[in-house]
């Protein structure tokens, strides 16, 4: 291989460790906000959603405006900016213990802009990389995300248990390594040309194509089917099932993210037929969000989530595949436009986890079922809560049964070219 792509490869890699560590680090903090501040869960999910609908507004001006950007500086200066996010979410508690929330919310804005530029360009890069089989090195790009997940829940849920929930913060600062060592991997690497729609009007006329939108559509379903699980499992195990945070995090978040890494690092290896992929997926989705939320076993709701990662590992990378193999000459446009769905439905799912569970906390009626059926009240408010987050799946079967009849050949790159 190309020493600059080897180099490029490895780049890529990490800003997408990156990206885990800044999807996951307030999730795995939310109890620890709780109970040391008094967030509310509201609270607690508005901070995905500022993160997500941040890197939408991203995907969104990227959209319409990227011949505007010059591509080459604007990946090196990805990372850059996830390490000034991190570094705000983690100082500014300590220099204004008054304040708390707003530091979290512009560490979160910043960090997110970072995620959203990580989202549109990334992928593009590592498929504009010379490559056999363009599909499986997405996959194994986003494989890469699903295993950071992994490795950083493994690592903060050690971190906070050897210095204690009070010192968060240092957790943050640590986690500047992850984007330091993107940039200095950048610093060196030669980026190769992305094709750019040539001015704004030429993203309008894509956005008068309805495959653009159904496909927009898929990957806004596959994000809220994915992160309303990634993003509230640890609590959900916490509080509805009763286990200690340490164990929450590692049996919640990280078994989803190794589950989730599983599926993406198979198909990176034998994956064929993307879409037929995404209705197998949605089904086993559906089917996990309502034993997770119904189950009165623990260990049953438990591996509900787990398997949840594995159903929806490739729900968006899939989506990319089918919408880059559709729209060939789309170039950044179109990955910027299936991140802004995908970004739109991880926010959107994770908040309404989070306004519901909040809604059947106020509840007198949610309170006299959880007596009748000898649960606390917040136990039977957190599975009510996940419970909706299996609207989205059951909502992408359809849809991903029209994408799996409209599927092209096995043997066609996303490029357009025949593979040989």
């Amino acid at each position: 291989m190309h020493v600059s792509w080897r180099r490029l490869k490895w780049a890529c890699y990490t800003t997408n460790i990156t990206m885990s560590v800044i999807g996951h680090l307030s999730p795995v903090l939310f109890l620890t906000f709780r109970t040391q501040y008094g967030i509310s869960y509201s609270m607690l999910g508005f901070l995905v959603l500022v993160n997500f609908v941040t890197q939408l507004g991203v995907d969104i001006v990227f959209s319409f405006f990227s011949h505007r950007f010059p591509i080459s500086r604007t990946v090196r200066f990805t990372p850059v900016c996830a390490a000034v996010g991190l570094m705000v979410y983690g100082i500014w508690p300590i220099l204004f213990p008054q304040a708390v929330y707003a530091g979290l919310v512009l560490g979160t804005v910043l960090f997110a802009a970072s995620g959203g530029l990580t989202e549109v360009l990334i992928s593009p890069v590592i498929a504009a990389i010379p490559s056999e089989n363009p599909d499986r090195e997405v996959s194994k790009l986003h494989s890469v995300y699903a295993w950071g997940v992994v490795g950083f829940i493994l690592f903060a849920t050690l971190f906070l248990f050897a210095f204690g929930n009070t010192h968060w913060q240092y957790l943050a600062l640590v986690c500047v390594l992850a984007p330091a060592t993107s940039a200095v991997l950048f610093s060196r690497a030669e980026v190769p040309a992305i094709r750019t729609p040539e001015r704004a009007s030429g993203a309008v006329r894509m956005l008068r194509d309805r495959g653009v939108w159904l496909c927009v559509l898929a990957i806004f379903l596959g994000g809220a089917s994915e992160c309303a699980m990634s993003q509230w499992s640890s609590s959900y195990l916490e509080q509805a099932l009763g286990m200690e945070k340490i164990w929450g995090d590692v049996f919640g978040v990280a078994l989803f993210a190794a589950m989730l890494g599983l599926g993406r690092t198979l198909y990176a290896k034998r994956g064929r037929h993307a879409a037929r992929v995404l209705f197998v997926g949605a089904v086993g989705a559906a089917l996990c969000y309502l034993t997770a939320a119904l189950s009165p076993v623990p260990v049953v709701g438990l591996m509900a989530c787990a398997l949840t990662g594995l159903c929806t590992s490739m729900l968006w990378p899939g989506s990319l595949m089918v919408a880059a193999a559709r729209f060939p000459a789309g170039g950044v446009f179109i990955y910027a436009m299936m991140a802004a769905g995908g970004d739109l439905g991880a926010s959107i799912g994770s908040q309404l986890v989070g306004l519901v569970t909040d809604a059947a906390l106020q509840s007198t009626a949610v309170a006299a079922l959880a007596e009748r059926l000898a649960l606390a009240p917040e136990q039977l408010c957190m599975k009510l809560g996940l419970l909706t987050g299996m609207l989205f799946p059951a909502a992408a079967i359809p849809l991903y049964h029209v994408l799996m009849k409209r599927e092209q050949p096995a043997n066609e790159a996303p490029g357009g070219a025949r593979r040989t």
